[in-house]
């Protein structure tokens, strides 16, 4: 490899991690921006960014500094620093699905050339940089790892929505193949990250950092949704207790509700495989994704019996659920886990529309066969369920003392069920 100031990057997967670390990089360097997604290459050539982590203003800024959105390999050729940025989710099975992965080393594996780094930022359980990626860069590339060629690892932390903690702003955990790349990748990024770097002395330790952050708040998350079952059945309100017991020092301020989204609702489940592959069965994270994955349906129930007990008819009623996205103030409605709510609640055989402002309507009629309805009349519904803390949502008021609002956030007045 060159030295840093002689970096050409290619930045692999352009969706809420690869854009803003590409437009990051290119205030320093030459940057190509690689997707196979040919109109979302297009529209990163007018300005435009669908996930909104980046304004007109400054894709067209990155592109005024030379950086470039290509899906032709012939134009990735010439980088010496290849990052992976692709979506590792999980299949039906809930086991990992590393295709987009695979599928991004391949092609890397047809440019590379003598001492060219990739580095991998995608979410990935200890050791599969090197035990599954490798062999395949190997293999298109005919060189040899750690001789020809080498690695790094290091974990993104974007947090989709989040205009305060951007990616320079948020420290970040470095690795690399040897001691050597290892010190050349931390310097790569301490170059743009304002925050600072950690590097860490193998890439299974990073890949194993990043793994167990949202582990840890799965599981952290898995215990308040049980607390809010439990003071439900005994007739407390959750948040009061949360508030109350808050005001102990060391006390974490986590909250109930749904856990989605690319990080939280999928990480752990790579953890698991590959304890499960080395013959331990990890008891306590299971058992906080299974408790964290059903608590759509105990919404779901919970609203059918607040209208049994206002009299509604359960069939043929109407309900609207308001938010479909995996978090606030962000479209991202990558693993929502309000569908479950949604799915549920069909069984039931209610009525339902969902209304979401930040969304694009074809992206959920594509993903969830769902079609939005935002300029609803909220006294034609029976019930209404709060799923997503939206902004607008929050200054919402409701009058009619016979209509369900329940209020998945804990963030509306005048609710009359919440978790």
């Amino acid at each position: 490899m060159q030295n840093i100031s002689g970096v050409k990057i290619c930045v692999i997967g352009l969706g809420y991690v690869g854009l803003p670390l590409a437009h990051a990089f290119s205030e320093k360097y030459q940057v190509v921006g690689f997707d196979i997604s040919a109109w979302r290459i297009d529209e990163l050539k007018s300005g435009y960014d669908r996930t909104l982590e980046l304004t007109e203003a400054q894709v067209k800024k990155a592109l005024n500094n030379g950086m470039k959105f290509t899906l032709d390999i012939n134009d990735i050729k010439d980088c010496n620093v290849y990052i992976v940025t692709v979506p590792t989710p999980i299949d039906k099975n809930k086991r990992p699905d590393l295709t987009l992965l695979i599928k991004a080393s391949e092609t890397i594996g047809r440019v590379l050339k003598q001492d060219d780094i990739v580095i991998y930022e995608s979410t990935v359980y200890p050791g599969a940089t090197e035990e599954d990626c490798v062999p395949i860069l190997e293999k298109h590339s005919n060189l040899k790892f750690n001789q020809d060629f080498y690695c790094g690892y290091s974990p993104e932390r974007i947090n989709p929505g989040d205009k305060e903690h951007t990616v320079t702003k948020i420290l970040k955990v470095t690795s690399g193949s040897t001691p050597e790349i290892g010190k050349k990748v931390d310097e790569l990024y301490a170059s743009i990250i304002t925050a600072g770097t950690h590097l860490a002395p193998t890439i299974k330790v990073a890949e194993a950092a990043k793994v167990i952050e949202n582990s840890q708040r799965d599981i952290n998350i898995a215990f308040v949704n049980e607390l809010a079952i439990i003071f439900n059945k005994l007739g407390i309100n959750t948040n009061d207790v949360l508030e109350a017991a808050g005001t102990k020092w060391n006390f974490l301020p986590f909250r109930p509700g749904l856990v989605g989204g690319h990080c939280i609702g999928v990480d752990p489940y790579y953890l698991t495989h590959k304890a499960q592959q080395v013959g331990y069965n990890p008891e306590i994270i299971l058992a906080g994704r299974r408790l964290n994955d059903n608590m759509g349906i105990y919404v779901a129930n919970q609203v059918i019996k607040l209208m049994i007990k206002k009299g509604h008819k359960i069939e043929g009623s109407n309900i609207l659920v308001l938010g479909i996205t995996f978090k606030e103030n962000c479209p991202d409605i990558r693993n929502s886990r309000v569908i479950d709510v949604i799915e549920e609640l069909k069984e039931f055989g209610c009525n339902i529309t969902v209304s979401d402002y930040w969304v694009d309507k074809d992206e959920v009629k594509n993903e969830y066969n769902l079609d939005l309805k935002n300029d609803v009349i909220y006294e034609d519904y029976e019930a209404i369920i709060l799923a997503v803390a939206h902004d607008k949502y929050k200054v919402l008021e409701f009058n009619n003392e016979n209509q369900i609002i329940y209020d998945i956030k804990s963030i509306l007045k005048n609710s009359n069920g919440r978790l």
